[in-house]
């Protein structure tokens, strides 16, 4: 998992309230189980027309905003069901951030699961950010995670809260797996002298 330290990068507005899984990445689009390929799909039926053709009105249609790695939406990002799918597609599609008053909780852990950084703001500072954000190409929003600041274009920091160990496994770029490896020396050990205690046990590594 690529590590989370600061991302200075283009925000999409997305002005909407309880966007959920589904309306991220649609179920017909979930008998993978891979973590490529689902950026294209992502808010596929706001970004593509019956026939296929692209709706030159979503936001992530349009340039800048096809570049962007930061999306500002509104409250209730990630409700529905508990797909996973829903951050991988974002991340495939190049998000690694997402700003809104408030998540779904099992979507909300998936992010850092899959390193993206969903920040909590007030709805009234969302609302500025998406001001920003409609300026283009000349709207960076910056977001300092060692800090816990996001950084307006016209340099207002304005900060947010974090758990401190989910702070930590973004910042080493750990998912579970991760963090579990870290102590793969004393997991040998431990199954070095089990095995010589118990030999008649299976090995952990069968």
């Amino acid at each position: 998992m690529d590590a989370f330290t600061t991302l200075t990068a283009i925000a999409a507005p997305l002005p909407l309230g309880n966007v959920d899984t589904d309306k991220i990445i649609p179920a017909r689009f979930l008998k993978t189980i891979k973590r490529t390929g689902l950026g294209v799909h992502l808010f596929d039926t706001l970004r593509y027309r019956a026939d296929g053709s692209e709706n030159p009105d979503f936001v992530l249609n349009q340039d800048p905003y096809r570049r962007a790695q930061i999306l500002i939406a509104f409250e209730n990002f990630g409700c529905g069901s508990s797909r996973e799918h829903a951050p991988w597609a974002l991340l495939d599609f190049g998000i690694r951030a997402v700003i809104a008053p408030d998540f779904a909780d099992i979507f909300y852990n998936n992010c850092f699961k899959n390193g993206i950084l969903p920040v909590r703001l007030p709805r009234a500072v969302c609302e500025q950010l998406m001001a920003d954000a409609r300026m283009g190409n000349n709207a960076r929003v910056t977001i300092d995670l060692a800090r816990q600041v996001v950084l307006r274009p016209n340099g207002e920091e304005i900060g947010f809260e974090i758990d401190p160990f989910r702070k930590h496994m973004l910042l080493e770029g750990l998912d579970e797996i991760g963090q579990t490896l870290q102590h793969a020396a004393r997991i040998d050990g431990f199954e070095r002298e089990r095995q010589a205690a118990q030999p008649w046990l299976p090995s952990l590594h069968a």
